[in-house]
Protein backbone atom coordinates (compact mmCIF):
# COMPACT_ATOMS: atom_id res chain seq x y z
CA UNK A 1 0.00 0.00 0.00
CA UNK A 2 1.93 2.67 -1.26
CA UNK A 3 2.14 6.09 -3.69
CA UNK A 4 3.96 6.48 -6.76
CA UNK A 5 6.11 9.61 -7.37
CA UNK A 6 7.73 10.83 -10.51
CA UNK A 7 9.33 14.11 -11.16
CA UNK A 8 9.20 15.40 -15.01
CA UNK A 9 10.59 18.70 -16.60
CA UNK A 10 8.53 20.48 -18.92
CA UNK A 11 9.54 20.45 -22.23
CA UNK A 12 9.07 22.40 -25.22
CA UNK A 13 6.64 20.33 -27.04
CA UNK A 14 4.29 20.00 -24.00
CA UNK A 15 3.95 24.28 -23.42
CA UNK A 16 1.09 26.15 -24.44
CA UNK A 17 2.69 28.45 -27.19
CA UNK A 18 -0.30 31.47 -26.05
CA UNK A 19 0.95 31.41 -21.87
CA UNK A 20 4.28 29.70 -22.54
CA UNK A 21 2.85 26.99 -19.42
CA UNK A 22 2.38 23.71 -19.51
CA UNK A 23 -0.54 22.91 -21.42
CA UNK A 24 -3.62 20.92 -19.35
CA UNK A 25 -3.78 18.32 -22.19
CA UNK A 26 -0.07 17.74 -21.53
CA UNK A 27 -0.66 16.99 -17.57
CA UNK A 28 -2.53 14.03 -18.48
CA UNK A 29 0.00 12.79 -20.26
CA UNK A 30 2.59 12.77 -17.29
CA UNK A 31 -0.48 11.29 -15.26
CA UNK A 32 -0.80 8.53 -17.31
CA UNK A 33 3.30 8.25 -18.05
CA UNK A 34 3.60 8.05 -14.10
CA UNK A 35 0.65 5.01 -13.91
CA UNK A 36 2.39 3.45 -16.47
CA UNK A 37 5.69 3.52 -14.74
CA UNK A 38 3.55 2.45 -11.38
CA UNK A 39 2.48 -0.33 -12.95
CA UNK A 40 5.92 -1.47 -13.90
CA UNK A 41 7.14 -1.20 -10.55
CA UNK A 42 4.22 -4.01 -9.66
CA UNK A 43 4.65 -6.26 -12.73
CA UNK A 44 1.61 -5.08 -14.30
CA UNK A 45 3.09 -2.34 -17.18
CA UNK A 46 1.13 -2.82 -20.40
CA UNK A 47 3.82 -5.42 -21.79
CA UNK A 48 3.38 -7.31 -18.55
CA UNK A 49 -0.37 -8.07 -19.06
CA UNK A 50 0.38 -8.75 -23.25
CA UNK A 51 1.25 -11.95 -21.36
CA UNK A 52 -1.91 -12.78 -20.08
CA UNK A 53 -3.77 -11.67 -22.99
CA UNK A 54 -4.67 -8.45 -20.92
CA UNK A 55 -4.83 -4.94 -21.03
CA UNK A 56 -4.82 -1.49 -19.85
CA UNK A 57 -8.05 1.39 -20.67
CA UNK A 58 -8.71 4.74 -19.00
CA UNK A 59 -12.49 5.05 -18.39
CA UNK A 60 -12.56 8.84 -16.85
CA UNK A 61 -10.38 11.50 -15.77
CA UNK A 62 -11.44 14.50 -13.87
CA UNK A 63 -9.32 17.22 -13.00
CA UNK A 64 -8.80 20.24 -11.33
CA UNK A 65 -6.80 23.14 -12.26
CA UNK A 66 -5.91 25.01 -8.48
CA UNK A 67 -3.07 26.82 -9.03
CA UNK A 68 -0.79 28.70 -12.30
CA UNK A 69 0.23 25.84 -14.21
CA UNK A 70 4.37 25.49 -14.82
CA UNK A 71 6.42 27.60 -16.96
CA UNK A 72 8.69 25.34 -19.92
CA UNK A 73 12.16 24.08 -18.36
CA UNK A 74 10.60 23.91 -15.07
CA UNK A 75 10.33 20.73 -12.48
CA UNK A 76 7.23 18.77 -11.65
CA UNK A 77 5.76 16.01 -9.50
CA UNK A 78 3.62 13.67 -10.06
CA UNK A 79 2.03 11.82 -6.87
CA UNK A 80 -0.16 8.92 -7.89
CA UNK A 81 -1.98 5.67 -5.76
CA UNK A 82 -5.03 3.56 -6.07
CA UNK A 83 -7.15 4.94 -4.03
CA UNK A 84 -10.48 2.91 -4.32
CA UNK A 85 -11.11 -0.90 -5.81
CA UNK A 86 -14.27 -2.18 -6.33
CA UNK A 87 -14.64 -5.91 -8.11
CA UNK A 88 -13.91 -4.33 -11.57
CA UNK A 89 -13.02 -0.53 -11.29
CA UNK A 90 -9.55 0.77 -10.65
CA UNK A 91 -9.63 3.92 -9.60
CA UNK A 92 -6.45 6.41 -8.67
CA UNK A 93 -6.12 9.91 -7.30
CA UNK A 94 -3.29 12.34 -8.01
CA UNK A 95 -1.61 15.39 -7.02
CA UNK A 96 0.97 17.81 -9.08
CA UNK A 97 3.54 19.69 -7.50
CA UNK A 98 5.62 22.72 -8.71
CA UNK A 99 7.55 24.39 -6.39
CA UNK A 100 6.25 22.31 -3.57
CA UNK A 101 2.52 23.57 -4.28
CA UNK A 102 -0.16 21.50 -5.62
CA UNK A 103 -1.34 22.83 -9.12
CA UNK A 104 -3.74 20.19 -10.53
CA UNK A 105 -5.38 17.14 -8.66
CA UNK A 106 -7.92 14.59 -9.61
CA UNK A 107 -8.60 11.08 -10.34
CA UNK A 108 -9.12 8.56 -13.18
CA UNK A 109 -10.98 5.13 -13.41
CA UNK A 110 -9.06 2.73 -15.30
CA UNK A 111 -10.04 -1.14 -16.10
CA UNK A 112 -7.75 -4.22 -17.01
CA UNK A 113 -9.45 -5.63 -20.11
CA UNK A 114 -9.70 -9.31 -21.56
CA UNK A 115 -8.42 -9.02 -25.55
CA UNK A 116 -10.28 -11.86 -26.44
CA UNK A 117 -13.85 -11.39 -24.34
CA UNK A 118 -13.08 -7.31 -24.49
CA UNK A 119 -14.74 -7.27 -20.58
CA UNK A 120 -12.72 -6.07 -17.55
CA UNK A 121 -11.22 -8.45 -15.33
CA UNK A 122 -11.49 -8.93 -11.58
CA UNK A 123 -9.25 -6.44 -9.82
CA UNK A 124 -7.80 -9.26 -7.57
CA UNK A 125 -4.69 -9.54 -8.44
CA UNK A 126 -4.46 -5.50 -8.55
CA UNK A 127 -4.95 -5.71 -4.68
CA UNK A 128 -2.50 -8.23 -3.84
CA UNK A 129 0.00 -6.16 -5.84
CA UNK A 130 -0.42 -2.68 -5.17
CA UNK A 131 -2.92 -2.05 -1.98
CA UNK A 132 -4.86 0.94 -1.73
CA UNK A 133 -4.27 4.43 -0.16
CA UNK A 134 -7.40 6.08 1.13
CA UNK A 135 -7.36 9.73 -0.06
CA UNK A 136 -9.60 10.97 -2.03
CA UNK A 137 -8.47 14.60 -3.17
CA UNK A 138 -12.29 15.29 -5.47
CA UNK A 139 -14.12 13.30 -2.73
CA UNK A 140 -16.17 10.52 -3.36
CA UNK A 141 -16.02 9.13 -6.97
CA UNK A 142 -19.18 9.93 -8.38
CA UNK A 143 -20.76 8.77 -11.87
CA UNK A 144 -19.42 11.10 -14.77
CA UNK A 145 -22.76 12.75 -16.30
CA UNK A 146 -22.21 15.85 -18.50
CA UNK A 147 -23.82 18.94 -16.98
CA UNK A 148 -27.43 20.30 -19.25
CA UNK A 149 -26.04 21.87 -22.50
CA UNK A 150 -27.74 24.65 -24.52
CA UNK A 151 -26.62 26.34 -27.69
CA UNK A 152 -23.73 24.85 -30.17
CA UNK A 153 -21.08 27.04 -30.51
CA UNK A 154 -18.74 25.06 -33.27
CA UNK A 155 -17.48 21.72 -34.80
CA UNK A 156 -15.11 19.94 -36.14
CA UNK A 157 -14.15 17.01 -38.18
CA UNK A 158 -11.07 14.80 -38.24
CA UNK A 159 -10.55 11.23 -40.11
CA UNK A 160 -8.21 9.60 -37.53
CA UNK A 161 -4.22 9.28 -38.95
CA UNK A 162 -1.36 7.40 -37.56
CA UNK A 163 -0.42 9.89 -35.21
CA UNK A 164 -3.28 9.74 -33.20
CA UNK A 165 -2.58 5.73 -32.34
CA UNK A 166 -1.26 4.73 -29.10
CA UNK A 167 0.14 0.42 -28.87
CA UNK A 168 -2.95 -0.60 -28.43
CA UNK A 169 -3.60 0.78 -32.16
CA UNK A 170 -6.57 2.34 -30.25
CA UNK A 171 -7.10 6.14 -30.34
CA UNK A 172 -4.92 8.40 -28.35
CA UNK A 173 -6.58 10.16 -25.44
CA UNK A 174 -4.54 13.01 -26.43
CA UNK A 175 -6.29 13.37 -29.61
CA UNK A 176 -10.02 13.20 -28.26
CA UNK A 177 -8.70 16.06 -25.94
CA UNK A 178 -6.62 17.81 -28.62
CA UNK A 179 -10.17 17.97 -30.68
CA UNK A 180 -12.21 19.55 -28.00
CA UNK A 181 -9.80 22.33 -27.22
CA UNK A 182 -9.43 23.19 -31.03
CA UNK A 183 -13.40 23.68 -31.04
CA UNK A 184 -12.27 26.98 -28.60
CA UNK A 185 -11.10 30.28 -30.36
CA UNK A 186 -7.94 31.48 -29.66
CA UNK A 187 -9.38 35.09 -28.58
CA UNK A 188 -11.15 32.82 -25.73
CA UNK A 189 -8.23 30.55 -24.71
CA UNK A 190 -5.93 34.20 -24.52
CA UNK A 191 -8.25 35.58 -22.15
CA UNK A 192 -9.54 32.61 -19.87
CA UNK A 193 -7.84 29.82 -17.53
CA UNK A 194 -8.97 26.56 -17.66
CA UNK A 195 -10.20 25.49 -14.47
CA UNK A 196 -11.68 21.41 -14.72
CA UNK A 197 -11.64 18.83 -17.04
CA UNK A 198 -13.56 15.92 -16.81
CA UNK A 199 -13.45 13.25 -19.41
CA UNK A 200 -15.62 10.13 -20.18
CA UNK A 201 -14.07 7.51 -23.10
CA UNK A 202 -17.52 5.51 -24.20
CA UNK A 203 -16.16 3.40 -27.46
CA UNK A 204 -12.68 2.60 -28.82
CA UNK A 205 -12.15 4.18 -32.05
CA UNK A 206 -9.34 2.90 -34.75
CA UNK A 207 -7.71 4.43 -38.12
CA UNK A 208 -9.56 5.80 -40.69
CA UNK A 209 -12.42 6.57 -38.78
CA UNK A 210 -14.43 10.08 -39.24
CA UNK A 211 -14.80 12.27 -35.58
CA UNK A 212 -16.83 14.56 -35.49
CA UNK A 213 -15.97 16.67 -32.31
CA UNK A 214 -19.37 19.07 -31.62
CA UNK A 215 -19.02 21.86 -28.42
CA UNK A 216 -22.03 23.63 -26.53
CA UNK A 217 -22.38 26.09 -23.96
CA UNK A 218 -24.49 24.48 -21.23
CA UNK A 219 -26.37 26.09 -18.38
CA UNK A 220 -23.36 26.55 -15.99
CA UNK A 221 -21.29 29.96 -16.71
CA UNK A 222 -17.99 29.03 -18.34
CA UNK A 223 -18.88 25.33 -18.80
CA UNK A 224 -18.55 24.04 -22.04
CA UNK A 225 -19.31 20.08 -23.40
CA UNK A 226 -17.47 18.46 -26.43
CA UNK A 227 -19.10 15.41 -27.93
CA UNK A 228 -17.35 13.24 -30.24
CA UNK A 229 -18.77 10.84 -32.28
CA UNK A 230 -18.56 8.35 -34.99
CA UNK A 231 -21.51 7.79 -37.01
CA UNK A 232 -23.97 10.03 -34.47
CA UNK A 233 -22.95 7.83 -31.58
CA UNK A 234 -20.80 9.32 -28.98
CA UNK A 235 -17.28 7.87 -28.71
CA UNK A 236 -16.21 10.46 -25.83
CA UNK A 237 -17.54 13.01 -23.90
CA UNK A 238 -15.67 16.09 -22.09
CA UNK A 239 -16.55 18.67 -19.82
CA UNK A 240 -14.53 22.02 -19.52
CA UNK A 241 -15.04 24.89 -17.03
CA UNK A 242 -13.27 28.32 -17.68
CA UNK A 243 -12.81 31.46 -15.80
CA UNK A 244 -12.37 34.68 -17.23
CA UNK A 245 -8.92 36.07 -17.02
CA UNK A 246 -5.18 34.65 -17.20
CA UNK A 247 -1.66 34.85 -15.00
CA UNK A 248 -0.14 37.88 -16.33
CA UNK A 249 2.83 37.18 -14.70
CA UNK A 250 5.50 37.21 -17.79
CA UNK A 251 8.03 34.15 -18.85
CA UNK A 252 10.40 36.88 -18.56
CA UNK A 253 9.38 37.85 -15.13
CA UNK A 254 8.80 34.59 -13.70
CA UNK A 255 12.58 33.82 -13.36
CA UNK A 256 13.39 37.08 -11.59
CA UNK A 257 9.99 36.22 -9.16
CA UNK A 258 11.99 32.74 -8.24
CA UNK A 259 15.56 34.23 -7.87
CA UNK A 260 14.03 36.67 -5.53
CA UNK A 261 11.74 33.99 -3.33
CA UNK A 262 15.07 31.77 -3.32
CA UNK A 263 17.79 35.22 -1.76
Amino acid sequence: MDKYVKSYNVILDNMDLLHYRLRPISAIMYLQDAFARFCATKKMAAYDLFATNQYWIVSEFNMDFVDNLPFWSEDIKVEIWISELSKLKIYTDFKLYFNDKVFTKGNALWFVIDKESKRPTKTDEIANRFGVWDELVLGEHKKFSLPEQKDKINEIVHVINLSDLDFNNHVNNKSYINLAEMTMNDDFKKSHTLKSLHIRFNRETFLGDKLICSTYKTANDGTYNHIVEKDGVSVCDISTSWSEGICNESIVDYPLKVKSEQG
